[in-house]
């Protein structure tokens, strides 16, 4: 694909000189996500609207270069990495949240919104909108659509896809379509709002969103179950799902995850413990009492040795805090880290984690899981050095071994990071030829040219 200064000064002529660059620093700066690869693209990119998207997509078909659609960054698959080079088309600068209509319960926003800012609009409101990932306070709704993120609320609520109602999209080549519905039903055509949300940027870029909200819950309660075994935590999530109880969240963490988060931040997490669950409910101040009661009495007698509801809604920060913290922290572990969303069904939770403790003990290498256990999205993390190349085989290995065994017993081999070009290679241990070639098809549908975000998912 083909990139020069022409078609730089084509550009320019579209968004204007401030809204794009090729300087080196610039380029620098949205070369990366949160993966360690690094790739520099030709230019950078600040679209205005919905018409600077189409302009330079239609550029791109007559020139033949890559465009590669970014949010903040924040994407743990190389989702936004500019692996073919061209324009970087960073979304940040589409940032408004147009409207938020109590009556009806949708957001109308643009891609560049932070998901954190839409969570505290609306809450000011008395509405909710439930997808919560880890990054929320700097990842944006653009690339939450883009990667269907979910977050510790799933359990109950469902994924980022359960709330997109609508889109405005700029189709690879240049079109500009709006796909969905403002109401809580509609079946005129296809449905290709779903068929965008998840699609990793390769087959449209989002330039306006129509999300569905929820009335705020009257209460919410955390609590923490501590446990000293790993197992008997995951015990424990099952048989709370197996007794009708769903609590809007219920999160894990691992001894080595709850030492790292506690040196972290501090947040006086108990460092001796195997596993520790943080546990939500939400609803009326009746139902919630029930819930967490029942919770506790679940806990307990699957071995917790302290159950504990948070007294303050500093306690509750403190806790999500200590939970988000996990990620960043690991590096105490090494200097360098291979992170997989692994999911299995509820009820094999503590097959997975046995599988876990079986592989770190087989391969002397570190390895950290925690995650949302209540719809069985377990965060695997693998800590190594990987100048070392012996370390680096064995972490591969122990990822295809995963892999394999998360697949055997009805899971998939990625929940919200989507596949980007980290996963890629594996995505015919789950996807048949067949269905491969589906895809395939589809992508050429939308994009016959292949310059949008070309280099992954398929490859």
């Amino acid at each position: 694909m083909a990139f020069s200064h022409q078609v730089f000064k084509k550009i320019e002529t579209i968004v204007g000189k401030a809204n794009c660059s090729a300087d080196r620093e610039e380029r620098l700066c949205y070369s990366y996500d949160t993966t360690p690869e690094a790739v520099y693209p030709d230019a950078v990119v600040f679209p205005r609207n919905a018409d600077d998207v189409s302009s330079v997509l239609k550029l791109a078909n007559q020139y033949q270069f890559a465009v590669t659609p970014r949010g903040a960054g924040t994407g743990m698959t190389g989702g936004s990495l500019p692996v073919k080079g061209g324009v970087v088309l960073v979304m940040t600068r589409l940032n408004r949240i147009i409207d938020i209509d109590v009556d009806n319960l949708i957001a109308v926003v643009e891609p560049g919104v932070i998901t954190g800012d839409l969570h505290r609009a609306v809450a000011q409101k008395g509405l909710f909108y439930p997808p919560d990932p880890s990054s929320s306070d700097f990842c944006t709704l653009g690339g939450n659509a883009a990667e269907c993120a979910g977050g510790p609320k799933a359990v109950k609520y469902g994924v980022t896809r359960d709330y997109v109602l609508g889109l405005e999209v700029v189709l690879p080549t240049g079109e500009i379509i709006r796909t969905g519905v403002q109401t809580a039903k509609g079946v005129v055509g296809y449905d290709v709002t779903r068929l965008m949300v998840g699609s990793e940027g390769t087959l449209g870029v989002i330039t306006r969103l129509t999300l569905r909200l929820l009335p705020k819950p009257d209460l919410v309660k955390t609590a923490t179950a501590v446990f000293d075994q790993m197992e008997t935590a995951a015990e424990a999530v099952s048989e709370i799902i197996r007794q009708g109880i769903v609590p809007r969240a219920i999160e894990y963490m691992d001894n080595a995850s709850i030492r790292c988060a506690e040196n972290y931040i501090h947040a006086g997490l108990p460092v001796d413990a195997e596993a520790i669950l943080i546990i939500e409910v939400d609803g009326s101040a009746g139902e919630t009492e029930h819930s967490m009661q029942r919770i506790e009495a679940v806990c307990r007698a699957s071995g917790a040795c302290e159950f504990k509801s948070a007294a303050t809604s500093q306690e509750t920060e403190g806790l999500w805090k200590a939970r988000k913290a996990v990620s960043p922290a690991l590096f105490a572990y090494g200097p360098d880290k291979i992170n997989e969303d692994i999911v299995v069904p509820r009820s094999r939770i503590p097959d997975m984690v046995k599988k876990i403790k079986a592989l770190s003990r087989q391969t002397g290498l570190t390895m950290v899981s925690f995650g949302h256990a209540g719809d069985g999205n377990i965060h695997f993390n693998i800590m190594l050095d990987k100048r070392l190349p012996e370390q680096l085989q064995k972490a591969h290995q122990a990822i295809d071994e995963i892999f394999d065994y998360t697949l055997s017993v009805g899971g998939t081999i990625s929940g919200e990071h989507g596949v980007g070009t980290s996963k890629s290679s594996y995505m015919t241990k789950e996807i048949s030829p067949e269905f491969l070639a589906l895809m395939r098809r589809i992508k050429s549908a939308f994009d016959p040219a292949g310059i949008l975000n070309p280099g992954k998912m398929l490859m």
